[in-house]
């Protein structure tokens, strides 16, 4: 059987991590797309690649490219097309750059790849998502946002510090916009089984949660720029489930059509992803602390698509 292809929309940072860690498990063929004025860094960093790739012994192809005909055919598209962050930025400081970019991606994503599952990275988040699903008109899905995923492996490192226990026991689930409302849910955080409230004082879980909750922004304002090692392993999470069937279930911002009680907005909440995409939105049970804080993000979500909405 062929391998898959696998697009990634950016050559950057992350495009490049992800890029090396597809070639390196081997999970498909690699194209690696920037604008024409960074075409050659893309060719440069697809042979690299390639060359670390021959000493890995990994077959893997990394094509690098500013032609979107390149991208045609692709079964997965990973979109971190945009500007990261800058200190002292939020990730809605981002809309009036990013827009135009994720607009023209979808254009040609459409014309190129309109079977491929499309995995968004690229800030805002939750609005950029909306766009791209917006314009290309592709099944919901099949067009997810990558969030939820990396937030919650923030709360699980955290808790594991502080609860001093392995963080692959620790289990976390974070919901709702990526941003700082986003909704760590303690009701469903555990250390295999055992509530982390039994572990961890109140004091120090509350913390926590404001640490998470400004994660980015704290790695933003240490190197200047977006993180991109543990949001391209966020993102190979989903592209694997995909690809390989693993119905794995993942907080992942999708489309709601009355899930949660919320419609036409893209916000993160737990999905199981499989071979057809999304294949199952679950609803797990909220406390009532817990549904006023998604209440608050929902709306942080729709004031973001509101500025969208009004530009198009």
């Amino acid at each position: 059987m062929a391998r898959k292809k696998i697009a990634l929309i950016g050559a950057g940072n992350i495009g490049g991590e992800l890029a090396a860690y597809i070639a390196r498990e081997q999970l498909g063929d690699v194209v690696l797309f920037d604008i024409p004025a960074k075409a050659d860094y893309a060719r440069g960093k697809a042979l690299d690649l390639e060359q670390n790739g021959a000493v890995l012994g990994r077959d893997a192809k990394i094509t690098g490219t500013s032609n979107y005909d390149d991208v045609a055919g692709s079964d997965v598209v990973i979109i971190t097309a945009g500007i990261p962050r800058k200190p002292g930025q939020s990730r809605d400081d981002l809309i009036g750059t990013n827009l135009p970019i994720i607009r023209d991606v979808a254009t040609n994503l459409k014309r190129v790849a309109p079977n491929a599952f499309v995995i968004v990275i690229s800030n805002p988040l939750d609005a950029m998502v909306y766009e791209l699903k917006r314009v290309t008109g592709f099944p919901r899905e099949k067009v997810v946002g990558m969030a939820g995923i990396l937030d919650s492996a923030r709360f699980q490192l955290f808790l594991a510090r502080e609860a001093n226990v392995s963080v692959a026991d620790v289990r976390t689930m974070v919901l709702g916009g990526h941003g700082d409302d986003m909704v760590p849910v303690l009701s469903a955080c555990t250390v295999n089984g055992v509530g982390v409230e039994h572990l961890i004082p109140k004091e120090r879980l509350d913390a926590i949660i404001a640490r998470v909750r400004g994660g980015g922004g704290e790695i933003v304002k240490l190197m200047g720029t977006s993180a991109f090692y543990a949001p391209a392993s966020s993102a190979i999470a989903m592209c694997e489930s995909y690809l390989l069937d693993r119905k794995r279930l993942l907080p992942c911002a999708v489309q709601l059509d009355g899930e949660y009680g919320y419609k036409d907005l893209f916000m993160g909440v737990p999905v199981i992803l499989g071979a057809g995409g999304v294949e199952k939105i679950v609803e797990i049970p909220l406390t009532a602390g817990e549904k006023e804080m998604l209440a608050k993000s929902a709306a942080s979500v729709q004031s973001t698509l509101d500025i969208v909405r009004k530009s198009t």
